[in-house]
């Protein structure tokens, strides 16, 4: 009983994998689409996003049924618990890539008003942190799980970077930039807030591993650093 149950929580594990994997090419596919005005592109992303909602569901009920079934005990408990969490984690960072493409639909039949050059690297550092994440908690990572969370403060820092660009180089000097900056705004925040999800599943696998708590104390992390 105890190999089947072991298999169970690897297949758990993979299931978890392949929807990261799914989120993670949400994320890049949204941010292509901005880069090439691509509107086909950008409605795949939301079309897809179902499929995502399905994953969500599968691991959802594949947790529960183990909780009830196996009734499993300490590190086996915390890491199926966390496992519901994060799924929740990461269907909002697809719905979050979902924002980006709908932001590109707005945008599709205008020029883009600047080259795009903090949004990629914003979107490279989503894209990173949420694989280091899942990584993190598949292999009960403490240490890459402190990284991934250390990396928000990137996060927030580039997405001030594309705020500032936009308020002081263009809207502040020209309102009718607005139609076209206010939706970089907002695939900024979009993007920051894929990284905060990411951090949250980090924070989740420091408490799963070593039941410490770290949200809202990341100068906990820093001091160790």
């Amino acid at each position: 009983m105890e190999r089947y149950f072991d298999t169970e929580l690897a297949d758990l594990k993979g299931n978890i994998l392949q929807m990261g994997d799914l989120v993670e090419e949400a994320i890049i596919d949204s941010v292509e689409a901005l880069k090439q005005l691509d509107k086909a592109k950008a409605e795949q992303v939301i079309a897809e996003d179902k499929f995502i909602d399905e994953w969500e569901l599968k691991i959802d009920e594949e947790c529960l049924d183990l909780l009830a079934l196996r009734q499993p005990m300490a590190v086996d408990l915390r890491f199926i618990t966390m496992a519901m969490k994060i799924s929740t984690d990461l269907e909002r960072m697809a719905d979050l890539a979902v924002d980006v493409s709908q932001r590109v639909l707005e945008l599709a039949d205008k020029p883009l008003l600047k080259p795009l050059v903090d949004i990629p690297k914003l979107t490279l550092l989503a894209q990173k942190m949420t694989r280091d994440a899942i990584s993190s908690f598949i292999n009960k990572d403490v240490e890459l799980a402190k990284q991934v969370i250390l990396c928000d403060k990137e996060a927030d820092d580039l997405r001030n970077l594309v705020q500032q660009e936009l308020l002081n180089d263009y809207i502040s000097k020209n309102k009718a930039t607005l139609s076209r900056a206010i939706p970089l705004l907002l695939v900024a925040r979009h993007l920051e807030r894929i990284c905060d999800h990411a951090t949250n599943i980090a924070e989740d696998v420091i408490y799963m591993v070593e039941a410490i708590v770290v949200k809202h104390h990341v100068e906990k992390l820093e001091q160790q650093g």
